[in-house]
């Protein structure tokens, strides 16, 4: 169900590789570059709002997605969507501050196109070097995995679907009989672990990872006694798949390390990022939505008596208590320990209410909210504090998406979950993408989520 392809990373953030590195600049160089090509090919001069363009295309593209391991067309694809969410984005910009006639409609349309493929052509051309250098002799690294249980599986299956090939999975090494190791592990079995340095010394292996339970450590410091005698590099992989890693990492304290398991994306400038571009989207959405807004309470207003907004106690970051606001869609304003949540065909929503819910309207007045610091324009939609109670109890790692604020729109939404949740299985899949969500957070997330989000409002019919 779930995009699955950051799962296999290591639970701890590794220090930056060198495509990591090239990756961030090369997205936003190839942008600025094509654009100043483009420029010079149709001999216009390189103005103010030119260099204005350029400094803001670098700092939404900065730093560029790693797509050097994902297959053609899955890179074709995620780089359109981006691009696309990416002149979206341009275009609103330049249409709310009157300044798109500084720019030759020739040279956006040659960029517009131009750009995409470039980064594509780049990406291969990356994937392709990247695969040639692992295939070199001297650059394989022999790995052998200590450990033949579920977790030594896991992790096996990582390293032998590496992407740039550049590790060759030898073998397990287990004290354990056939019978209490993985199926699939008894041929690939080297020996146990006694047997581990002296594999290590004679057969050039250069990475180990161990895989054991904590219950050994015994036989961990041991091991690692031993192992530390050759030169090969150790990995001690912790059994924490049975609980919902979120931005996992190893951090210093002091001198003392300290492994995060349940951390908010946003920290650092990853927060400065999120809360600028959620002041300018929001104030400028603001502004472009204002009839509407103007419409739709006018609409409120001769449907049913009863106040425009309808304001509702949600929890917030950290689960802390908070105002949302919305158009009043129906004729009663729920908010206390008990809170119905819509059906398909209830009687509470007035049909101009009905109308707004379809269309997401009645979620507008949240740009206030955004703008407060109380939500976010992407994020895991708000529940009713009543609900939040209610399924804490039912579902894993529920309050987990209180780490961050609250959005408009979210990852659950854009792939299906919205509306009415009948079931708990439905639940669970919004808390599952509310969580891919906090794990792979970006702000070309973001713009892709919100582009989705429009489209929606036209063409989907889930809400009610």
């Amino acid at each position: 169900m779930f995009n699955n392809r950051n799962y296999n990373r290591t639970f701890f953030n590794a220090p930056q590789s060198v495509t990591s590195f090239i990756a961030a600049f090369l997205e936003p160089a190839i942008t600025v570059l094509t654009f100043l090509s483009v420029m010079e090919w149709f001999e216009e001069p390189v103005s103010r709002a030119a260099m204005t363009l350029c400094l803001l295309v670098f700092a939404l593209t900065f730093p560029g997605r790693n797509r050097f391991g994902d297959k053609r067309l899955e890179a074709a694809v995620d780089i359109t969507t981006s691009w696309v969410s990416m002149l979206a984005i341009l275009w609103l910009c330049g249409y709310a501050t009157s300044s798109l006639h500084f720019f030759d409609s020739r040279v956006m349309l040659l960029w517009s196109v131009l750009t995409p493929f470039l980064q594509w052509v780049a990406t291969l051309i990356g994937r392709s070097w990247i695969q040639y250098r692992a295939s070199l002799p001297n650059a394989r690294r022999r790995v052998i995995v200590v450990g033949a249980g579920p977790l030594g599986g896991k992790v096996a299956r990582a390293l032998q679907s590496n992407p740039d090939h550049s590790t060759e999975f030898v073998g397990y090494f287990d004290d354990r009989t056939d019978s209490r190791v993985l199926a699939e592990a008894v041929s690939m079995r080297l020996g146990g672990l006694r047997d581990v340095a002296n594999y290590v010394y004679a057969h050039g292996i250069h990475e180990v990872y161990i895989t054991l339970p904590l219950g050994s450590q015994p036989r961990i410091v041991q091991l690692l006694e031993a192992v530390q005698g050759t030169t090969a590099s150790l990995y001690f992989v912790p059994d924490v798949f049975g609980i919902s890693i979120i931005q996992g990492r190893l951090q210093d304290m002091n001198g003392v390390p300290v492994v995060g398991i349940c951390e908010t994306p946003f920290t650092g400038t990853n927060e400065l990022i999120k809360r600028v571009s959620d002041i300018v989207l929001g104030a400028l959405i603001l502004v472009l939505i204002s009839p509407v807004l103007l419409a739709v309470a006018i609409g409120v207003k001769l449907s049913s008596p009863g106040p425009i907004i309808f304001k509702q106690k949600r929890n917030g970051l950290d689960g802390e208590e908070i105002i949302v606001y919305k158009f009043r869609s129906m004729r009663v304003m729920d908010d206390g320990a008990v809170v119905k949540q819509a059906t398909k065909g209830d009687s509470r929503i007035t049909p101009f209410g009905a109308f707004i819910r379809r269309t997401s309207l009645d979620e507008l007045p949240q740009f206030i909210n955004v703008l407060q610091g109380r939500m976010s324009i992407v994020g895991p939609r708000p529940h009713a504090v009543a609900h939040n109670e209610e399924y804490r109890r039912l579902i894993k790692a529920y309050m987990v998406r209180h780490k961050v604020k609250p959005g408009i729109t979210g990852w659950a939404q854009v792939n299906g979950y919205r509306g009415e949740t009948d079931t708990i299985d439905k639940m669970q899949a919004r808390v599952e993408y509310d969580l891919e969500y906090l794990r792979n957070w970006s702000l070309v997330l973001d713009l892709q989520i919100i582009i989705r989000t429009v489209r929606l409002m036209v063409f989907d019919r889930n809400a009610y």
